[in-house]
């Protein structure tokens, strides 16, 4: 984002900023909610259960984004103590992922449907191709299983027992450190985040009904 700066392409950046930030508060708000439906209200204390983007963007993390291309939101808090289920953690896990999933498949086909029937402008087209690339960038990243994503929360359920146990002591010790290392070989030519935003492309198709 910052090259786009410096090549002076501010209309770019400002549309970019605006799907971010909407992708980044509808995928904080999935956790809340679901959070709270599955027994827990430490999120809707906290101010948390809205779809206000002051609620959910960190300013630092923000920042991030337009210096070095990654970032961060508000994590949203739980209480794992208050979940009615055994599943609850796994579902509220995957809920800021799916929405961002939900998000890209509502806005990228109603968008479509409508410029099917002329109201497009190169604008329109800009801002809602990056609104579902940038959602679905979210889940497949958020997917990704080390460190403080969602994915380390997700993979457990899938694996046995025995094997989810040394995953989480594995992830507990070392994900953080091996999720650090990974995003700093991608700046070093590791194609991390291009092979990311290539299976994004591929799945804005997959996602693309009208």
């Amino acid at each position: 984002m910052l090259s786009l700066i410096q090549q002076g392409q501010y209309e770019v950046v400002i549309l970019l900023i605006i799907a971010l930030i909407l992708s980044l508060s509808f995928h904080e708000f999935g956790h809340a909610i679901v959070a709270k439906w599955e027994g827990d209200n430490t999120a809707e204390r906290a101010g948390r259960l809205t779809l206000n983007p002051v609620a959910h963007i960190d300013p630092m993390g923000m920042l991030m984004v337009i210096f070095i291309g990654i970032g961060y939101a508000k994590p949203v808090p739980t209480d794992p103590r208050n979940f009615r289920s055994v599943f609850s953690d796994l579902r509220v896990s995957a809920a800021g992922p799916f929405m961002n999933l939900l998000l890209a498949f509502l806005t990228w086909n109603t968008y479509l449907l409508f410029a099917a029937q002329g109201w497009d402008s190169p604008g329109a087209n800009l801002f809602f191709t990056y609104l579902a690339q940038i959602n679905l960038l979210l889940m497949i990243f958020n997917l990704i299983p080390l460190g403080p994503l969602d994915g380390h929360y997700i993979l457990p359920y899938f694996l046995p027992r025995n094997l989810a146990m040394r995953y989480r002591v594995f992830n507990a010790r070392y994900g953080t450190g091996v999720f650090l290392g990974l995003i700093a070989l991608s700046f070093l030519g590791l194609p991390l985040f291009q092979l990311l935003a290539q299976l994004s492309i591929t799945l804005l198709r997959a996602i693309t009904i009208v």
